[in-house]
C-alpha cells in the first residue's frame, strides 16, 4: 500500500498528516482554517486519497503559515508514498467545471518542481481566507512533491468556485497520474530510467 505519515513541528505550526494514495476518498481534516478544511476534504474525495490531518497553527496571526506548511506536508507525503514511482502513469490532467468557473489542471510527476499559475480571483477573501494563499499552497505542494503543475482559470467570477475548481482539478489530475499502468508496472515512466 502506498502511504506516508508526515509530522512537522515548527514555532509556527504543529502538523500531523497521514496519506493513503490507494484509498477511497475518506478524510478527517482539522487544519484550524475552515475554508482549507473544505478544500482538502473535497481534494481527498476527488483524488480517492485517504487523508487525515491535524494542524495547530498561529492562526491568530493569519492563515499563511498553516496553509503553506500543510502544502509542504502534503507534498512530502505524496513523494514518500510514491517512492521511485515505478509503474505510475505519471501524467494527469483535468478540465473542471465548478458552476460558472472552469479550471484546468495538468501535472507531471516528473521529479522537477514547477508551478505555472494563471488565476484571476476577483476578491481578496473567501470568508476569512485570504485568496492569495491558494497559490502559496500549490507552491509549497509542488516544491515538496517534486512535480510540475499548470493551473489555469478558463472562466469564473466567484472566488469560492474558482479555488474549489483548483483543488478538484488537481485532485482529478493526481488520481490519473498516480494510477498504476498494469502493462508497465515494473517500469519507471521515463527514458532516463528515473523520475528525480
Amino acid at each position: 500500500m502506498r502511504n506516508a505519515t508526515i509530522d512537522r513541528r515548527t514555532a509556527e505550526t504543529d502538523i500531523s498528516l497521514q496519506l493513503i494514495v490507494d484509498g477511497s476518498g475518506v478524510s478527517r481534516i482539522e487544519s484550524g482554517c475552515g475554508f482549507l478544511d473544505h478544500m482538502l476534504t473535497l481534494f481527498a474525495k476527488h483524488a480517492r486519497f485517504d487523508l487525515t490531518l491535524t494542524c495547530h497553527g498561529d492562526t491568530a496571526v493569519d492563515d499563511h503559515h498553516t496553509v503553506e506548511d500543510i502544502g509542504i506536508c502534503l507534498g512530502q507525503a505524496l513523494a514518500e508514498a510514491l517512492g521511485d514511482k515505478k509503474g505510475i502513469v505519471r501524467y494527469g490532467s483535468a478540465l473542471l467545471p465548478m458552476d460558472e468557473a472552469l479550471v484546468m489542471a495538468a501535472l507531471d510527476l516528473s521529479g522537477r518542481a514547477g508551478l505555472y499559475y494563471d488565476m484571476a480571483i476577483p476578491t481578496e477573501k473567501v470568508g476569512t481566507f485570504d485568496t492569495e494563499l491558494a497559490e502559496e499552497f500549490w507552491w509549497a505542494f509542488v516544491r515538496n512533491a517534486n512535480c510540475t503543475l499548470h493551473l489555469r482559470q478558463m472562466a469564473g467570477t466567484n472566488s469560492h468556485h474558482i479555488i474549489e475548481g483548483q483543488f478538484k482539478a488537481v485532485a482529478r489530475a493526481l488520481r490519473a497520474a498516480v494510477a498504476v499502468d498494469t502493462a508497465f508496472s515494473d517500469d519507471i515512466p521515463s527514458t532516463k530510467g528515473v523520475l528525480a
